[in-house]
């Protein structure tokens, strides 16, 4: 019965929340109760060449970001900034545009899902030369092309062609060649889904916060 109870009270206090605008002062609040739930969920989620940093503020969809290691970027989407909580899966060094075919396969499911929710990953992954085929909830993974092969040989890393490479990206290991071995990542586990989602509505903040609060209750 008390569990109920708390499970309810916090519930209310989330729609409360919702009937004004979400500031990390309202959330803050929050955070003693939300801090190991913050720490498990950046557990969960692989952010390429990066590291996940849990985040209770209002620009922070899934209450985490990922923050990338030097000399790599996350892809833009739709040429806007990228959001905060996207993989850094781009190496920040040159990249030839035209050893890549103009209309990117990406926005082709290979799961054949014509409608994705929000919440699949594949809605929102630029797998390059190749299309996104989601194999659970939160994970996906790259099927590249013909001629086309996994970045570091990950399969949550977007596709390209040996030639999209220039010379400089060897500085941050990537290999100019197929026949190279994969670059060692350290810690960071790339073959991981990312748990993504958009927006930076204040309702898909506290929807992704009750979302938690529940899990948290079942487990």
């Amino acid at each position: 019965m008390a569990t109920s109870l708390a499970t309810l009270s916090r519930v209310l206090a989330a729609l409360l929340v919702l009937a004004t605008p979400v500031t990390s002062d309202l959330l803050s609040p929050l955070t003693p109760f939300l801090s190991p739930l913050l720490d498990e969920r950046c557990k969960e989620v692989a952010c390429g060449r990066g590291k996940c940093k849990p985040l209770l503020n209002d620009s922070a969809i899934f209450l985490y970001e990922c923050e990338c290691d030097p000399g790599w970027r996350k892809s833009p989407l739709r040429g806007t900034d990228p959001l905060k909580f996207l993989p850094c899966t781009l190496p920040n060094c040159t990249i030839d545009p035209s050893c890549e075919r103009a209309s990117s396969p990406a926005q082709e499911k290979a799961s054949g899902d014509r409608h994705p929710s929000i919440l699949n990953p594949c809605m929102w992954v630029d797998c390059g030369g190749g299309s996104c085929n989601q194999t659970s909830q939160y994970s996906y993974t790259c099927v590249c092309e013909e001629s086309y092969s996994n970045l570091l040989n990950a399969q949550s890393l977007p596709c390209f062609k040996e030639c999209s490479f220039g010379m400089d990206c060897l500085n941050l290991g990537i290999p100019l060649t197929n026949e190279s071995s994969p670059t060692d990542w350290g810690d960071i586990d790339v073959s991981k889904a990312h748990s993504l989602s958009r927006g930076k509505s204040s309702w898909l903040v506290l929807w992704a916060l009750l979302l938690g609060v529940l899990e948290l209750q079942t487990n």
